[in-house]
């Protein structure tokens, strides 16, 4: 039996059923990688991390452990900037296949 195999850009085009939702899985998923990285770089528990980003510590362990469905986009946005992080938005024109 023999399979169509479909190709993606990338594992959200794969997830989502529309370009939109794709978009921001991929917005999402780097704001909380990068936030990760933020709390793993101080020597904080998830207590006081949680603090800082005005968040309660359940809310950060989700976060740490990739519970995208989670957050919104605003939220992360949010947490971003308590955090200290600058967001920055870059908009262009994909190129027509």
């Amino acid at each position: 039996m023999k399979h169509a195999t479909e190709t993606y850009d990338n594992v959200w085009d794969a997830l989502t059923d529309t370009p939109a939702e794709a978009e921001n899985m991929k917005l999402r998923s780097a704001l909380m990688l990068k936030i990760g990285t933020w709390v793993k770089g101080h020597d904080w528990t998830q207590a006081a991390a949680a603090k800082k980003l005005g968040i309660n510590q359940p809310r950060l362990n989700d976060l740490l452990k990739g519970k995208i469905s989670k957050f919104s986009l605003d939220a992360l946005v949010n947490i971003a900037a308590a955090a200290g992080l600058h967001v920055q938005v870059e908009i262009f024109e994909l190129e027509e296949a």
